[in-house]
């Protein structure tokens, strides 16, 4: 008899109670799509029809977002493509509070219309006193789109040589910035850029000053650059894009501008990212003075850039709430993470790993030059590609022929979950290459 003839159908495999609930949980195509995929393998002879339905319900992702979480150990913490910072439970708390409906422009007091996500920018104008104002956007992008096209369509953006960076992904600044129908007056050089060649360029036709921190490269050697307080008497709004989102300094980040900071230098607007050195959502802060920020807030742009309730929610988490876990993991102690890591390579008791000092860094264009003494687990780099299709799956790095776990930006809860993950990769060592 033809084995496929015993394969289950359709209907009677979606009324197994197992897949019956994740329609209830995933909806009812993505089952579908995992049934018929068990059923295909069945028909090739990969599966006994007896094993669809377990296949099926194996199949079936975790949650109907699509996004997989994953084990970030590449000693990256902000890594960009594993989705930069990893948020805090008050934060995702807050995103899950805020996923029904909330009073995000409803004041109960009264029963009208309120602000838009003013407890938020509220926490936000408590977190950087020497802010007038406050306001959030969708990244940091998309902030300097929106204070270009304000405050100088049409108009002139000063800015220097040195400055005219690539923010990611092929784009850079100078086309983001003439995209919105702004003109780039260029001064300096690339190594150099003095105050007074930013006094020569400003005039009648100037929209504003504007400084980019270089956060993802460091340039030396014979160099200068004008600094912000040394702008502030040429009769234009001085704006400076400090990218990584210190709101306020931090002795382990010396070379990081903090908004607080440039505020007090007499910068009149400054923008910064959420999803970096803040350790929140992705989002755009702008801070500054009232009169700018209330301008750029009341352009129609500011519609089409605006945030959502979730990103509020976790923003405000974020900055009023406990520590987040991007700053845990640039202070994790080294010490402690050796012994961390020691405990779990002696579980394994793996005759090809060990525990060897390493380097992490902090990512996601920030402090390019700042080590942090770490220690990893390392592997067989045939390892790599079977961890990233576990469950959940683990991301490290290849050095020199070894793949290297560093669990700094790794959950302590989560080492039984990793452990287990190498296990059954030593146990099919030909095809992970121990």
């Amino acid at each position: 008899m033809d084995r496929r003839r015993g394969i289950p159908r359709t209907d009677a495999l979606l009324a197994d109670p197992r897949l019956r609930a994740a329609v209830e949980r995933l909806g009812r195509e993505p089952v579908k799509a995992a049934v018929r995929a068990a059923q295909q393998r069945a028909r090739a002879g990969e599966l006994a029809p007896t094993d669809v339905a377990d296949a099926a319900v194996t199949a079936l992702p975790a949650t109907a977002g699509g996004l997989r979480p994953v084990l970030n150990a590449t000693g990256v913490v902000l890594h960009t493509n594993l989705g930069r910072a990893a948020l805090s439970a008050a934060a995702l708390d807050a995103i899950v509070a805020a996923g029904g409906h909330t009073d995000v422009e409803f004041d109960l007091d009264t029963g009208k219309r309120a602000r838009r996500g003013r407890t938020a920018l509220a926490a936000l104008a408590a977190a950087v006193p020497a802010a007038e104002a406050v306001h959030v956007v969708n990244n940091g992008a998309a902030a300097l789109v929106l204070a270009a096209t304000a405050l100088a369509a049409g108009r002139e953006i000063v800015v220097s040589r040195g400055e005219m960076v690539e923010i990611g992904d092929g784009f850079r600044l100078p086309d983001l910035l003439e995209s919105t129908g702004a003109r780039l007056r260029e001064v300096g050089t690339t190594n150099r850029t003095s105050p007074a060649d930013y006094a020569a360029a400003v005039g009648p036709a100037t929209g504003f000053v504007l400084k980019v921190h270089p956060s993802n490269f460091v340039v030396r050697g014979f160099t200068s650059a004008a600094p912000v307080a040394s702008l502030t008497g040429l009769g234009v709004p001085v704006v400076v894009d400090i990218g990584s989102g210190l709101l306020a300094s931090d002795p382990l980040l010396p070379g990081e501008p903090d908004a607080a900071g440039t505020l007090r230098s007499g910068a009149d607007l400054v923008i910064a990212s959420g999803d970096k050195l803040l350790g929140g959502p992705q989002a755009g802060l702008l801070l500054g003075s009232s009169a700018l920020v209330e301008r750029l807030r009341r352009h129609p742009l500011a519609r089409a850039l605006r945030v959502d309730k979730l990103t509020l929610a976790a923003l405000q988490a974020t900055v009023a709430g406990p520590l987040p876990p991007t700053r845990q993991a640039l202070r994790y102690d080294a010490d402690e993470l050796r012994d961390r890591t020691t405990r779990l390579c002696a579980r394994l008791n793996h005759p090809d790993a060990s525990v060897v000092p390493s380097v992490a860094v902090v990512g996601g264009g920030g402090a390019p030059e700042l080590q942090l003494p770490s220690w990893s687990l390392s592997l067989p780099s045939g390892y790599a590609e079977p961890l990233r299709h576990t469950d959940p799956p683990v991301v490290g790095r290849v050095e020199h022929g070894r793949l290297l776990l560093d669990l700094r930006c790794v959950p302590a809860a989560a080492d039984d979950t990793l452990a287990a993950a190498i296990r059954r990769c030593a146990a099919s060592a030909p095809r992970a290459g121990a």
